[in-house]
């Protein structure tokens, strides 16, 4: 392929002064919005002000921070790459998204909103020559920042800012990429014709990586947990000022989802078609596979001034619209589930409490920076990180759940369920990480590499790399990880059930209402009466729960259209 390219050249472009000068607006603009809301809310200095926003914000900046607060800058780097390295069944996890955000809205949002908390642990109580330093502590502090002085004000409104520009540079890398393949449909038949392109995998071997049952079912139980019981996300819904404006807030996210999902994906695709015969890795332009998007944008952007900060912001805005999210979330969970149950906070003054939560949020911000540079010295560990850390949502998932729609569970069952499900799954994905289990990656060639810029380095006789899968007489070992979710789920479930049998049921009759989902009423509203009743285990619940879905679009379009914003519960 003819031009200034990498590949061509064996030298990779640098940022100039209009890409910096860019990526330093997004992180003012960003500071600039927090500083607004300290200032305009310095009357209302409540704890319900700074963490839920007064539970009075507006459907679509809620919306737009949801959409942005899980896509990440690991998703804006890493999709793209899912693409290259392999194909493009990733794509079916926006499959997911539709059922799991049409179960969060279905199911766990009226659940946590009718309880008024702020935590969702509180049910379970009753049962490229950007210097890595430079950006780590420059977005640390300004992230820290804004979400200390404006709190979740703040965190929403700079989420919408971040989306805009999240869209933006995706749309500038698409748009661009597409034009110098001569046509997405072009790149499309590029990657089909080396296999890239797979949409037929329906394989029930749960050790294939990746197949339409374990994006769409394993990716449905994944998605579950951030968009149902995830703290930050159930922070959101909490802000608005009614369970139907939560919904909606919650349903128009799923396009934006959908969105970037898609995006990254056509993305990765014309990236690929680009470095079809030429893989810089192999040609020493990049040392891992995170690098290629920012390889690729420097190739088809970085000839003009701007351009390339465009995505520079795009990344960066990916990066502060999740610790934004998760800093504010520990603080709440913070003060909520641990200092406000204490002696020493039980009867503070509001404005104490406010300041309290401001100042966790800035601890935990300066906490975040120092594990930023204690991983940067990790090397291979982080992956072994990353592994414990996504075994981690199906325990989570579990016990919420357990508690949620199992009224005879007890503390007992609760707390060995969990224990049994983080035990196996830290076994799983520990042995997998220590016997070195891999997944081929599929071909890739450097036929039309120019080796002639390479001192030092002959071309390779081979065209093609690939990692063996690693054999192992445990075959749990090689479960696909789009499934340790669930799993972890079940593993909750059954060993919490037997437990809390052997310890002695909880009586469903004793238990606050509000802490029980009519799970049955909520997936089978138009079973009889007859039947769901005894489905309820004796508990009764304010109203049967059995809203259908032509009463919550017609609650959902009503909500919208109200002048003052008060419609729904």
């Amino acid at each position: 392929m003819a031009g200034d390219y990498s590949i061509n050249t064996g030298r990779v472009r640098t940022f100039g002064p209009v890409d910096y000068a860019l990526f330093v607006l997004t992180l003012l603009v960003s500071a600039g919005i927090g500083l607004f809301y300290a200032i305009w809310d310095r009357k209302r200095n409540t704890t319900q002000e700074f963490l839920l926003g007064g539970k009075k914000m507006p459907v679509f900046p809620v919306a737009m921070s949801l959409v942005v607060t899980f896509m990440s800058a690991l998703t804006l780097l890493g999709n793209p790459a899912e693409m290259y390295n392999y194909n493009t069944m990733w794509w079916y996890l926006v499959v997911a998204f539709i059922f799991a955000i049409a179960g969060a809205c279905r199911i766990f949002i009226p659940f946590f909103y009718n309880l008024g908390v702020t935590s969702t642990f509180e049910i379970l109580f009753p049962v490229t020559g950007l210097h890595l330093w430079g950006s780590v502590v420059g977005m640390g502090f300004v992230v820290t920042f804004y979400t200390t002085l404006g709190g979740m004000k703040a965190v929403l409104w700079t989420d919408t800012f971040q989306a805009g520009v999240i869209f933006a540079g995706l749309l500038a890398v698409l748009i661009q990429g597409s034009i110098v393949m001569g046509g997405f449909g072009n790149a499309w038949l590029i990657a089909s014709n080396r296999s890239r392109i797979v949409f037929d995998e329906f394989d029930f071997d749960p050790k294939t990586r990746h197949t339409v049952w374990s994006m769409v079912v394993g990716g449905l139980f994944f998605w579950v947990y951030l968009y149902g019981i995830n703290q930050a996300q159930v922070q959101r819904c909490l802000s608005c000022p009614s369970v139907k404006k939560a919904q909606m807030a919650m349903f128009l996210n799923m396009p934006g989802l959908i969105l970037i999902v898609s995006l990254c994906c056509m993305i990765g695709i014309v990236m690929f078609a680009f470095y079809a015969d030429c893989h810089p890795i192999t040609f020493g332009l990049v040392t891992k596979t995170d690098q290629l998007i920012p390889l690729f944008v420097m190739d088809i952007l970085g000839h003009v001034d701007g351009l390339p900060g465009v995505f520079l912001s795009c990344v960066v805005s990916g990066s502060l619209s999740s610790l934004s999210s998760g800093l504010n979330a520990l603080g709440a969970v913070t003060f909520s589930d641990i200092m406000q149950t204490s002696h020493c906070c039980k009867n503070v003054s509001e404005f104490r409490s406010a300041m309290i939560s401001k100042l966790l949020v800035g601890f935990y911000g300066l906490l975040a920076i120092a594990l930023a540079w204690v991983v940067s010295h990790l090397g291979s560990v982080l992956e072994a990180i990353y592994i414990v850390f996504g075994i981690l949502n199906g325990p989570v998932l579990g016990v919420i759940t357990f508690g949620m729609f199992f009224p005879w569970g007890n503390k007992w069952g609760a707390f060995f369920g969990t224990m049994t499900s983080l035990v196996l799954l830290l076994w799983i994905g520990l042995g997998a990480f220590f016997n070195d289990i891999k997944t081929p990656l599929s071909v890739t060639s450097t036929t039309a590499c120019n080796w002639t810029t390479k001192a030092g380095i002959t071309e390779p006789n081979v065209t093609l790399t690939t990692t063996a899968v690693t054999t192992t007489t445990i075959p749990l070992y090689q479960m696909s990880y789009m499934w340790y979710t669930g799993l972890g789920m079940i593993l909750v479930w059954g060993p919490g059930i037997v437990i809390s049998f052997f310890t002695g049921f909880t009586k469903p009759t004793s238990i606050d209402p509000r802490l029980i989902c009519p799970i049955f009423d909520k997936l089978f509203p138009c079973l009889p009466e007859k039947i769901l009743k005894p489905l309820r285990f004796g508990i009764v619940h304010k109203g049967d729960g059995r809203q259908n879905a032509g009463e919550l679009l017609l609650s959902l379009v009503s909500s919208l259209l109200s002048p003052d914003g008060t419609t729904g519960r």
